[in-house]
């Protein structure tokens, strides 16, 4: 009998839905995976229908996505491998570190627990949601002129305008209270095992002139994993920002994940 597919869970962040990673899915099946992109709990089944009710997403947090995508793993018979971009990185960090993962691929991963140094340009994103407390239970959503700063500052206005007009959705405003006060609370969900010493390979990746995940956070975030003996490795695309997963230049970053995962045996 033929060996099933290896599963990939592709796992969105903050204002993109899971649709958004339908050229990877596309790529990771032509690779001979077995690929799927669930949404965040809440995520109703198409963008229009999430635009149009932004209640649905309110008031989850970082452990019920965590517990949302760890349910579908279960479900899958073997360890998957997760691919995470922003909080979809620090989600997969999270599952990969509670042994639910073969191996895992954050990109440009929102700071977990013990992050130390936000950048100016982070903190300005971020605070789309912390200026006003209600967004805590409430969902949040961009303006085309805030995604153009947090994903879009490095393709054209153009595409930019393109990109939020075809994806932007609204978010639960609650992980980025969770993710700002990490360090100030002992069993924040945005602590992740990175101290795991059997888990699976993890790859880390740092946007240059991200403006939402500076590469200042993706490197220190790779540091957090140095006691332990499991492989983490750390790659850099220098030019490119935010919606590096998703804009014009995705190619480059899937290839670079599937050329790490066949490095790893994967």
């Amino acid at each position: 009998m033929a060996t099933p597919a290896t599963p990939v869970v592709f796992v969105h962040g903050l204002w993109l839905p899971a649709d958004s990673w339908g050229a990877w899915v596309a790529l990771f099946r032509e690779a001979g995976y077995a690929p799927i992109a669930p949404g965040w709990p809440g995520d109703s089944s198409t963008i229009a229908e999430t635009r149009s009710h932004p209640e649905r997403v309110a008031g989850y947090g970082i452990d019920d996505i965590v517990d949302h995508y760890a349910e579908t793993i279960r479900g899958l018979g073997r360890k998957p491998i997760l691919i995470g971009h922003s909080f979809g990185g620090l989600v997969v960090q999270r599952l990969l570190g509670q042994d639910l993962a073969a191996a895992a691929v954050a990109i440009d991963p929102a700071p977990p627990k013990g992050i130390r140094y936000l950048p100016p340009s982070a903190l300005r994103v971020a605070s789309v949601a912390l200026r006003n407390p209600a967004n805590r239970k409430g969902a949040v959503s961009l303006t085309a002129k805030q995604f153009r700063y947090g994903f879009g500052n490095v393709v054209s206005e153009a595409e930019s305008t393109e990109l939020y007009e075809r994806w932007a959705v609204p978010s639960p405003g609650r992980p980025l209270f969770e993710a700002a006060l990490a360090n100030l609370a002992p069993h924040s969900p945005a602590k992740v095992n990175t101290a795991n010493a059997t888990r699976g390979p993890l790859l880390i990746t740092a946007g240059g002139k991200d403006h939402t995940v500076p590469t200042a956070i993706s490197k220190q975030t790779a540091k957090l994993y140095r006691k332990s003996p499991a492989v983490t490795d750390l790659k850099e695309f220098p030019d490119r920002g935010h919606s590096l997963a998703l804009d014009s230049g995705w190619r480059e970053v899937a290839d670079t994940a599937l050329a790490w995962l066949e490095n790893h045996s994967l």
